[in-house]
């Protein structure tokens, strides 16, 4: 590759952080943080302002409510002993400050020490609260919020994390340094309007997590039917604003790039002279999209999770762009490739230099949502935080339904839920949840399980019955014996010794 087009390809990188704003998907929040006690810090209003960690899987439809422990250091160098803090006995939540590491690393030392959940108090005050934060001697403060990203190592994080700005955390602080009570609650919730549940999936078409993820939920797409309508969104890049195109309409950008520079996405194997380039994902990305225009059914149509599956096999170098396995794979899913086909032409195609609708779509919609990280699901127009796992997924689109709406999948699987086990999936696969999230049995479970052990005893009963019949019956024809020869000797009586067998002579109860 030229030095030209390095060049050009690292401004792509560089000028994606300046694409979107960073604020937009900050602001959303799904939850509620609220100080009990001390009473004097209880917001009327029921809920300070904060914001959510993007890793971390926070109880959709529950709450955390705990005292608060302050960490005392930043938790960059591992976890800590929970009784040096006095936490001891019941869950706790941390609080731990800002700074010198990721807020993964803090999160996952935290985790390590026992906590059940993470209040990062932040130690910079946001330039929008210059008038109620004050700012610590040689700060100043930010213009935009923290992003509470993952680093890219936080799929081990099982607990939730929200981030309190400053003026509110020192408040905090200072009851806590005083060996103060404090006790917060944590609370995550779907808006919940109606019966009908609307669910989006962002993602790229070679990130594995979601490929695996859609392939598990089409068995909960069937399950749920039309009361939750689906929407899947490619993420590409906008290669004008990227400046990935000329002024005289050239593509700058070399292969990451379709119609000439408009339309981009990052190399997957991050070599562009060889393998998959970014071009190609775009192209896939269009395919996708017109998969789900002809075949979504309204947000139901389960096809282009079936396409996902079969495209498996193409999703290697050799087959990505494969003419063949992709008809193959199209085929397979119950598709009309001519269909798919005329569709991505239609609509401008990926290679002459012109808009193409579908994809154009996809961009606003990347600026509309302010889009950052991948993979994310929204619920209800909420993005759900922590990892893109079925589990979490499924319950909280079962938390979006209004109270009493609920399909009968989500009362049946939505709590079906063992530490360690998927057993949320196998739940919604099987229609029939074995165990619950007390580590106890289903009810026909222990309803088989009572009727064995009856059946058990009874059979010990039987049988202690007729070996009680048998001894019986030996000491009755015993007492018969001692007095049998008197009759044979002259007592006057009729014959009365035992010419059968005792067993046909007797009946006992």
């Amino acid at each position: 590759m030229t030095t030209y087009y390095r060049r050009n390809v690292l401004a792509l990188v560089l000028s994606i952080a300046t694409i979107i704003p960073s604020s937009v998907e900050c602001s959303k929040v799904s939850s509620n943080l609220q100080v009990h006690i001390p009473k004097e810090l209880s917001k009327k209003s029921g809920n300070y302002d904060h914001r959510e960690a993007l890793f971390g899987v926070p109880p959709y439809g529950g709450s955390i409510q705990q005292s608060v422990y302050h960490a005392q250091n930043d938790l960059c160098s591992g976890p800590i002993d929970k009784t040096v803090i006095g936490a001891t006995g019941q869950p706790f939540i941390l609080m731990v400050d800002r700074g010198a590491c990721t807020f993964v690393q803090k999160v996952r030392n935290a985790q390590h020490s026992g906590a059940a959940a993470v209040i990062i108090a932040d130690n910079v005050c946001q330039c929008k609260h210059s008038k109620i934060c004050t700012l610590d001697k040689g700060t100043e403060c930010e213009q935009r919020e923290p992003l509470m990203a993952d680093d890219g190592s936080g799929n081990d994080i099982t607990i939730p994390t929200m981030l309190m700005f400053k003026q509110d955390g020192d408040k905090i602080k200072a009851e806590l340094n005083q060996n103060k009570p404090v006790r917060v609650e944590m609370s995550w919730s779907v808006p919940n309007p109606d019966n009908h549940v609307e669910y989006d999936l962002w993602s790229t078409v070679t990130d594995d997590k979601s490929m695996q993820f859609q392939i598990m939920w089409l068995e909960a797409q069937k399950a749920l039917g039309n009361t939750a309508a689906f929407t899947p969104h490619y993420y590409i890049y906008d290669g004008i604003k990227a400046r990935c195109r000329d002024d005289n309409g050239h593509n700058m950008c070399y292969t990451l790039c379709t119609n000439e520079g408009r339309y981009c996405a990052i190399d997957p194997d991050n070599d562009m002279d060889y393998g998959v380039s970014g071009a190609d994902v775009v192209e896939e990305s269009l395919r996708r999209i017109c998969i789900w225009q002809k075949y979504g059914n309204s947000g139901v149509g389960p096809e282009l999770f079936q396409y996902v599956d079969q495209f498996e096999k193409c999703n290697n170098e050799k087959d990505f762009t494969n003419k063949v396995c992709i008809t193959n794979a199209l085929t397979n899913a119950g598709i009309d490739p001519k269909n798919i086909n005329k569709c991505m032409a239609n609509n401008g195609g990926v290679v002459k230099d012109g808009e193409n609708a579908l994809l154009q779509d996809q961009l606003n919609a990347v600026e509309a949502n302010g889009i950052i990280v991948m993979p994310v699901a929204y619920v209800n127009g909420v993005p759900i935080r922590g990892t893109l796992d079925f589990d979490v997924v499924f319950k909280a689109v079962c938390a979006g339904y209004k109270d009493g709406t609920a399909p009968p999948i989500c009362a049946k699987c939505a709590d079906c839920t063992v530490a360690g086990a998927d057993t949320e999936y196998n739940c919604v696969v099987e229609d029939y949840c074995a165990l619950k999230d007390t580590g106890g049995v289903s009810l026909s479970i222990f309803a088989s399980s009572l009727a064995g052990i009856a059946a058990f005893f009874g059979v010990l009963a039987f049988i202690q019955h007729k070996r009680s019949q048998s001894m019986m019956r030996g000491q009755v024809k015993g007492i018969m014996a001692e007095y049998m020869p008197l009759d044979k000797q002259g007592l006057g009586c009729a014959d009365t010794a035992i010419e059968q067998d005792d067993d046909e002579q007797f009946t006992l109860s």
